[in-house]
């Protein structure tokens, strides 16, 4: 396999078993002069691995405004650089964005060398809609999740967030508002030795143990079709749902979180409201 120049290369990594990278991220590893890493002490451990000696350049969200430049710079006098993340395919929530859009204004040759992603591996074996939308990672601040919450909630796609360990209970209390009815699959550690997969209703996760470590994939399924009809009797799960809701949010909000979770038309949750207003 020849390299070209005014090339970058983009090169997916094991996500967490170092056997899983294609023969040809190897041979573009082996090749090339050098390797830009998120972290040069992580990415070691996979070189070493391969049995690989290379120089490799740190490049992650901290330096990459410095950093772009120079990479520029030896793309176009010939050398032939890679970048790779931690663990997956780089840019999907990593540092690169900057890079990329800097080749592409000096016209450098951008090739992806596909490979491991925790995204792919997590809806493969979710069940649910393949329809998907990747998020990333979560806000932190509540205000800002509610609102990034909110605003993906109506979309009939399943979704997939990446979250540290420590979060989880936080999220998860924040999903059942926003995703009630639907189901949940909590990735683990995927493809390494604690490997495990946790499944549920979104709505059943209370009693939920979170004894998780490091960053975790999940999953949610897309919404339930919603009930056509407007005649129905609404349960009473639904009517002291309405009740807890409109005690924190505004007949509006009230109406449009527990229509798309729930599946009931807007008309009958807010006849529902101005009757419990009263």
């Amino acid at each position: 396999m020849k390299l070209s120049n005014n090339t970058l290369y983009i090169v997916s990594t094991p996500i967490g078993n170092l056997d899983d990278i294609t023969i040809r991220a190897i041979t573009v590893l082996k090749k090339s002069d050098i390797i830009l890493c998120e972290d040069t002490r992580h990415s070691l451990k996979l070189l070493n691995h391969l049995k690989l000696k290379k120089k490799m350049v740190s490049y992650h969200k901290f330096n990459e405004k410095k950093q772009t430049p120079n990479i520029i710079e030896q793309i176009k006098q010939g050398k032939i650089l890679s970048l790779i993340s931690d663990a997956g395919t780089p840019l999907l929530s990593d540092p690169g964005k900057i890079l990329i859009n800097e080749c592409i204004k000096n016209k450098i040759n951008l090739v992806p060398i596909p490979g491991a992603s925790s995204i792919t591996a997590g809806m493969s074996i979710s069940g649910f809609k393949d329809q998907f939308l990747f998020f990333g990672f979560l806000p932190k601040k509540e205000n800002e999740l509610e609102k990034a919450l909110k605003s993906i909630s109506t979309l009939p796609f399943s979704l997939i967030f990446f979250s540290p360990a420590v979060k989880l209970k936080f999220y998860l209390r924040k999903f059942k508002t926003f995703f009630s009815g639907r189901k949940i699959l909590i990735a683990k550690e995927i493809t390494k030795i604690y490997e495990s997969y946790h499944r549920g209703d979104i709505d059943d996760l209370d009693s939920f143990k979170n004894d998780m470590r490091g960053e975790l994939t999940i999953v949610i399924s897309e919404p339930k079709p919603k009930l056509k009809k407007e005649n129905v009797d609404v349960p009473i799960k639904i009517i002291n749902k309405v009740k807890n809701y409109l005690k924190k949010y505004s007949v509006k909000d009230t109406v449009e979180l527990i229509s798309n979770s729930e599946r009931v038309s807007k008309k009958i949750i807010y006849k529902l409201c101005l009757e419990l207003k009263k």
